[in-house]
């Protein structure tokens, strides 16, 4: 266990034994998360998209969701104990594939299964909430499904119950573009296209003609688009930061997503984002329709697309600090 001045503890926890959903298994794996907050306060576990990691908030820079997560925001660090996570098979200290090396498929269940491990190892007997956002969401239903008694609201912001082929189609070809890339001993080459076209899908049309739509530039014998220098300058910084090899796996475990949602009974408040290209309006529609308990869908408006739930603090804060409050003992 690690303490540091922000108060907040970084610990390691073996998962063994750990059956995976899909029938593989992982030798002696761990997850690491994040304790942040008033340790006294309920704990909520907060969860974000495949790049996210236990770090919710932390110092300038370093958190991951600054506009939802701290003093007086939408999960108010003075009020509430926040839960982090590093996923399985994703960016962080949680077992996660090395570099070259393959890696068992992991389900979203697979990560739920590992919060509440977590929590037993905490011997929490149930979360306040779950505010899960993208990937998160997805954890989130599943935690919900398998773990009815050890939470008690699911925020889930632009995630449902199951995938839908266009996103699978745009997923599939960012990770057959990685996976050459790794043959040929450039992951990182493959990885920065991936990510210039996942994009691509997280944003908007409304957005990228406000910012993007000026005249090409012609540069050595060819045009260069305004939108190329952004994409791919986003493709540089990704990866800064992640590795091939997690990115393959967390990519493939959006697509694996499936869950019951007639089995949920936890009151949900679902979040959906008209723009999104990704997650439907109509898909969280389904959802609510599916869930067996209090549900509310919440619908926004946002250019950002997907990534909405990075941007819109000033629309999303109310909504998120609602539902926690409307769950206080």
């Amino acid at each position: 266990m690690v303490e540091n001045s922000l108060n907040a503890v970084d610990e390691t926890l073996s998962l063994s034994p750990f059956q995976l959903y899909h029938g593989d298994s992982l030798g002696a794996p761990k997850m690491c998360f994040r304790l942040a907050g008033n340790p006294a306060g309920p704990l909520v576990a907060v969860l974000g998209g495949i790049s996210a990691h236990r770090i919710v908030v932390g110092r300038p820079g370093e958190g991951w969701w600054p506009e939802m997560v701290g003093p007086g925001l939408g999960v108010d660090t003075r009020e509430y104990r926040v839960l982090g996570i590093d996923y399985i098979g994703g960016h962080g200290e949680s077992s996660t594939p090395s570099v070259g090396g393959g890696f068992p498929p992991i389900s979203s269940y697979d990560q739920a299964n590992g919060l509440q491990k977590i929590l037993q190892h905490l011997r929490i007997k149930s979360l306040h909430a779950i505010v899960g956002a993208s990937y998160g969401g997805m954890v989130a239903l599943c935690f919900a499904e398998r773990h009815p008694a050890s939470v008690r609201h699911i925020v889930v912001l632009s995630a449902a119950d199951r995938g839908q082929a266009l996103s699978t189609a745009w997923r599939s070809v960012q990770r057959q573009i990685v996976r050459e890339a790794i043959a040929r001993g450039d992951g990182a080459t493959g990885l920065k296209l991936a990510r210039a076209l996942a994009m691509a899908t997280y944003r908007s049309a409304t957005e990228f003609a406000l910012r993007f739509g000026g005249a090409p530039t012609r540069i050595e014998g060819r045009f260069r688009f305004p939108i190329e220098d952004y994409l791919f300058a986003r493709g540089d910084n990704y990866v800064q930061k992640y590795r091939a090899e997690s990115f393959l796996t967390l990519s493939e475990s959006i697509d694996l997503h499936a869950m019951d949602a007639t089995r949920v009974q936890t009151p949900a408040t679902l979040i959906a984002v008209r723009e999104d290209q990704l997650v439907p309006f109509n898909d969280m529609q389904s959802l609510s329709a599916r869930l067996n308990g209090p549900r509310q869908l919440i619908e926004i408006n946002s250019i950002f697309g997907h990534d909405a739930f990075l941007k819109e603090g000033a629309a999303l804060i109310p909504i998120v600090r609602h539902a926690l409050a409307e769950q206080k003992p």
